[in-house]
């Protein structure tokens, strides 16, 4: 059995480099302290010592290299420069597998850097990255709030992996290796435990079986220099208005009138028995804030149960911490229309500022971003939009904020950040997006549409509003909301088996993931089979994407929006979840306002294209023109659908003569004031041709 050694202060620290992995590197934390020995002319690290394979402890603890012999440590330097490393693909690979079968060797921080555990007991097995010892998981029963690492207080996605442990003890505490690693290098072995639970015995043995390194010292605090010396000076001060001792208010004398006394209960204030009348006998005195604290808090926030009915406190169901709104708000709102929550909203904006941006048509997203991220964005300003393509023939002169945000909800509905079928989506996992915080800015993409007039969301599904809305716990994932990827099919498969041996076949393929979703650890049969496909999907469907959800929840919030769908459930559910009606004649007709010449001549040759212009729409409607009356409503206002607050200002129609047209018989629109203004022509097949060629040119769908 190999022991633990603390180096020697007299061994000198050098930068040569270790003669196990060839490191100058000097982490203690990492690699232990690195040390060289120049009698031997030999540097390394503490830790390439202990863990390589060939290596055995035949001396005592004053013998040789930390009871390691010179003899060995040259033999070992020389077995292991033939040994090319799985890793790196350099000679000098020192640490082996500890399983028989495996013959994978690798420099030990190549280990670390490919998640390799070293077990800092017993014999100092070292495990590689596919034999590492794992830990079982089982779902959390409640997936409310915010999961954090109980020593840095950040985010944690509770899933035991190679960087996210969790206390065998209790079911509260998730750590990261890296905090867990820098606690018990500071704390040491007699006072590392669980942060939560204080735990130490279970804790520090299930900590050492995944390679948490614990060094066999005291504490860093135990060891500075009076490190305590605060705590042995007591309060002595008089601090009643008028103190009548006349040695000053820091006088005391024990035993004696002059005795000052601290206040029971924060021990920060003080009196002398004379100055607040206290006879001998009297022990005990309180401070007047102490006073005032403990007469409110016995009067007003905690009366005492005079009833028998106050003697109960009956649990009510109530929100999850990340929702701690009152349910009674919710409960007290009147069902309200979208446009009325939306019109309460667009109050906010500051109509004399404004935020400008650019972007590309073709990259809506990027440019959006760029405005976004920058320091000096306010939500609460005014969008104006220019766009730097130009867009043929029919760049309108008044850029659309409307067209901006359709655009960018469009590119942001197929983006990697959301999955699933065109009836409804979820959000995705993507490393590089949360990397990227790209899920936060999603949310408030969404807000900013909601709030200035954009189109609605329209493809969440129910059970991602549901998770926004009620929370994660609340939230019924069924087999409908999986996508079509290969983790969704072979769930989906597990569903479809109806023997024994397809059920095991199908736990077969899918054995992976099911490790990864803490399902693996029973033999699963046909009466349990919904049980376990309940587990996959609260998995894959909730558990995975909570860390996305958070930052996307917390872009929500951009301008109240939040608030207001979790006040207005029902309101909002179809506007994220359900796309708008699709458009008729009958709808975009009573949509426009119609400006007649007041001329007659001119009159009468408007009534024939306004006639022409009625046609034309049921023609789109039935597909018989290249336009769809998407794409015409897109060429006036810039929006593919009516927003619930309407469109403002209200969209118009005037024409086109042959005074005012300067080229060829084309439309012409104003995004910006909603005119679309209709060339006056003789007769209907000119005045299609022109309609489609005008509109697809300028709208791409």
């Amino acid at each position: 059995m190999k022991r633990q050694h603390s180096p020697s202060e007299t061994e000198s620290t050098q930068l040569g480099a270790c003669v196990f992995c060839n490191l100058t590197e000097d982490c203690p934390e990492k690699y232990g302290e690195k040390k060289t020995y120049k009698e031997y002319d030999i540097t390394l690290h503490y830790f390439c010592l202990l863990m390589s394979s060939g290596l055995y402890q035949k001396g005592e603890e004053n013998e040789g290299i930390h009871g390691f012999l010179i003899e060995d440590i040259k033999k070992e330097i020389i077995r292991s420069s033939k040994l090319k490393c799985k890793i790196c693909k350099k000679n000098g690979a020192s640490v082996g597998c500890s399983v028989k079968e495996c013959r994978k060797t690798f420099h030990f921080p190549c280990g670390l850097q490919k998640e390799c555990i070293f077990q800092y007991t017993d014999l100092f097995p070292s495990f590689c990255w596919v034999h590492r010892p794992v830990q079982p998981f089982s779902m959390p029963t409640n997936l409310s709030g915010t999961f954090t690492c109980t020593i840095c207080l950040e985010f944690i996605l509770p899933v035991p992996s190679y960087g996210v442990l969790k206390c065998p003890c209790c079911s509260s505490s998730w750590f990261h290796r890296d905090c867990l690693q820098h606690q018990a290098y500071s704390a040491g072995r007699w006072f590392f435990r669980c942060t939560l639970c204080s735990n130490q015995d279970t804790f520090q043995e299930e900590m050492l079986r995944l390679g948490i390194h614990i060094p066999e010292k005291d504490a860093s605090w135990e060891l500075e220099e009076n490190a305590y010396s605060d705590l042995l000076q007591a309060y002595e001060r008089c601090d009643v208005l008028q103190c009548m001792c006349r040695r000053g208010r820091e006088y005391s004398q024990m035993d004696s009138q002059w005795e000052i006394i601290r206040c029971q209960y924060c021990g920060s204030r003080g009196t002398h028995r004379r100055c607040s009348s206290m006879q001998s006998f009297q022990e005990n005195w309180v401070c007047i804030e102490c006073e005032n604290i403990i007469h409110e808090s016995g009067h007003s926030l905690h009366p005492l149960p005079t009833t028998p009915q106050q003697l109960i406190s009956p649990k009510r169901p109530r929100l999850s911490p990340r929702f701690s709104r009152s349910i009674l708000n919710r409960q007290l709102q009147f069902p309200r229309s979208a446009a009325e929550v939306l019109k309460e909203l667009d109050q906010q904006i500051d109509k004399s500022a404004t935020t400008l941006f650019s972007v590309d048509r073709r990259s809506v997203l990027d440019g959006a971003l760029c405005t976004l991220r920058h320091k000096t964005f306010n939500p609460y300003a005014q969008i104006e939009v220019k766009f730097t393509d130009a867009n043929c023939l029919f760049n309108n002169s008044n850029s659309s904020c409307r067209e901006f945000l359709c655009l960018l909800m469009r590119e942001l509905e197929h983006s990697l950040l959301f999955q699933g079928s065109s009836l409804g989506k979820n959000l995705a996992l993507d490393s590089q997006a949360l990397h990227e915080n790209l899920y936060y800015d999603a949310g408030r993409i969404i807000a900013l549409s909601l709030v200035h007039g954009g189109p609605l969301p329209g493809f969440f599904s129910r059970l991602l509003f549901d998770c926004i809305v009620y929370g994660s716990e609340k939230a019924e994932p069924s087999l409908e909301d999986l996508s079509e990827d290969c983790i969704s099919l072979k769930i989906k498969k597990i569903n479809e088996a109806q023997t024994e041996e397809e059920l095991q076949a199908s736990v077969n393929a899918a054995s992976e993931y099911l490790l990864i979703a803490g399902c693996s650890t029973k033999a699963w049969t046909l009466c349990d089979k919904d049980k376990l496909v309940q587990q996959l999907l609260n998995f894959h469907l909730i558990l995975r994407i909570q860390m996305p959800l958070q930052r996307f929840c917390e872009g929500l919030k951009t301008l109240g929006v939040l608030e207001k769908v979790q006040m207005f459930p029902e309101t909002f559910s179809t506007l994220f979840c359900q796309k708008p009606e699709k458009l008729t004649p009958l709808k975009l007709w009573d949509l426009f306002t119609v400006h007649f010449s007041p001329n007659e001549n001119e009159s009468v040759k408007e009534n024939n294209v306004f006639c022409f212009w009625m046609k034309y729409l049921q023609d789109c409607y039935d597909s018989q023109c290249a336009a769809s009356l998407e794409m015409i409503l897109i060429f006036v206002t810039g929006a593919d659908a009516v927003p619930p607050v309407g469109l403002n200002p209200t969209p118009s129609i005037e024409f086109l003569h042959n005074r005012h047209i300067t080229r060829r018989a084309f439309p012409e629109a104003d995004t910006h004031l909603n005119v679309l203004k209709l060339p006056v022509v003789k007769n209907y097949k000119t005045f299609v041709a022109n309609m489609d060629y005008a509109i697809c040119q300028t709208v791409s769908m």
